[in-house]
């Protein structure tokens, strides 16, 4: 399938990839499979059929805004979507969402492990609220976090209060819904209309469960996602289609669906 959108991967400003991968993968059980840098992404991408890559950066503090904004807009490309990323502790927090909007830019990435903050906590609520104002994506991981202890930040019964309390909020749960918490999905997701994209959860789920999953959930609302460089692309492809789904709802989770959503039609 030519023109697939791969809605989850990571990158970093070449002069900094290799010291942030080998601190990102200590003490980690997952070895990545590039380097980090933006031209072995392309790579990647040309070798199987990705056309264009949402890359997700996070400031783990607040000093880290501008040098992520500033790379963003220098990797911006009709294959690169960068989404900058916003600290729930700056004092700025509202204007740098504005900011990210005024700059031409889709979406924002939070990570509640390294960022310190829960998914229903008051702090965060102006936060989505202004997200919802200026009509940007809120790409957020959700579930656990292989590098940190099981605290449950961003679980789905999280999920659902914060869909809940701002509708109108383009927020994409990561990994099936919440990675390493696949039963709470079922309960509290599955069949709603929350985004949701698919990375490092066909890796650990069992086929069978992962395809009944995405078949009970609306087809408009499942995203591929690989979370390269952690995962392969090819590889999260191949575990995509040998689940065997009907060619329009891969389409839909391969193509169309991020298309929509890039282009704000949902």
């Amino acid at each position: 399938m030519n023109g697939i959108i791969d809605f989850h991967t990571h990158a970093f400003p070449d002069e900094l990839a290799s010291r942030a991968m080998q601190s990102l993968q200590h003490g980690c059980d997952v070895k990545a499979q590039l380097d980090g840098k933006i031209s072995s992404l392309l790579t990647s991408m040309d070798s199987c059929g990705i056309e264009t890559s949402v890359v997700c950066s996070i400031a783990t503090k607040p000093s880290q805004f501008e040098p992520i904004l500033k790379w963003s807009e220098q990797i911006r490309t009709g294959r690169i979507i960068p989404f900058p990323s916003v600290h729930p502790d700056d004092e700025q927090c509202l204007d740098r969402i504005r900011l990210i909007k005024k700059s031409g830019f889709m979406g924002i990435k939070m990570h509640p492990y390294y960022q310190d903050f829960f998914l229903d906590e008051p702090k965060m609520l102006p936060i989505y609220e202004k997200i919802c104002a200026e009509k940007l994506i809120l790409m957020m991981h959700t579930g656990f976090d292989i590098a940190f202890e099981h605290i449950r930040r961003c679980d789905p019964p999280k999920i659902a209060y914060v869909i809940e309390k701002f509708p109108r909020l383009k927020f994409i749960s990561t990994h099936l819904g919440a990675w390493q918490d696949w039963q709470q999905v079922q309960q509290f997701l599955i069949g709603r209309t929350i985004y949701m994209e698919l990375s490092m959860a066909l890796e650990y789920l069992e086929p069978e469960v992962a395809r009944n999953m995405i078949l009970a959930h609306p087809a408009d609302y499942v995203l591929f996602g690989s979370d390269s460089p952690w995962t392969s692309q090819q590889n999260t492809l191949n575990l995509l289609r040998q689940l065997q789904l009907d060619v329009e709802r891969e389409k839909l989770i391969c193509r169309q669906n991020a298309l929509r959503l890039l282009n704000g039609q949902s």
